[in-house]
């Protein structure tokens, strides 16, 4: 006997039922009706000893439900095996998606932030508003250079003028003959 699938076997065994019934039929006389149905004409081509019977056609079904059964695990390990690699997969490539998105944003970020240094410093360093005086106070030049020097570095700036010049603009140092608040070489 060859191995069968489940449907097959079901349809072997609706055509034994078929078969028998004809037999019947025809050995008690009465005449069978012709029927189109492919069952009635497979019963025809069947043998009754092709059939499994009692015992052997539970041993059948169970083998073939058993077979069932494992293709069928197979083939949801192997769903689920597909289905993990496609989540890995797509994690990866949002995750790549997400570095280059935070990449890009931090080099905006950067972007914009040296465009506001120079925007400030441009905005500082316009000199342009001081009227030209031929004398200065030490506050009109302090007063000068907050204004240039951005606010967050202006203390290390004075402290530098302090210790060069006393914010002397005129100071000139005579053994180099450095000049100014920060004692500067060339002094022209």
């Amino acid at each position: 006997m060859s191995r069968i699938s489940v449907r097959g076997f079901a349809v072997a065994s609706a055509t034994a039922v078929t078969a028998v019934g004809s037999v019947v039929g025809v050995a008690s006389g009465s005449v069978a009706q012709p029927s189109n149905d492919a069952e009635a004409t497979a019963s025809d081509s069947t043998l009754l000893a092709d059939i499994p019977a009692g015992q052997q056609a539970q041993v059948q079904t169970a083998s073939l439900t058993q077979q069932a059964d494992a293709q069928a695990i197979a083939a949801d390990a192997s769903a689920k095996k597909d289905a993990e690699a496609a989540a890995r997969k797509q994690a990866a490539d949002d995750a790549v998606a997400k570095q280059k998105a935070a990449e890009k944003a931090e080099k905006e970020a950067k972007e914009r932030e040296e465009a506001k240094k120079v925007a400030s410093r441009s905005a500082t360093r316009d000199a342009s508003s001081f009227s030209v005086q031929s004398s200065y106070t030490v506050a009109q030049i302090q007063a000068m250079a907050a204004q240039m020097v951005p606010s967050g570095q202006f203390q290390c700036f004075s402290n530098i003028v302090n210790h060069e010049s006393s914010w002397n603009y005129h100071a000139v140092n005579a053994s180099s003959g450095a000049y100014g608040l920060f004692q500067a070489l060339p002094a022209g």
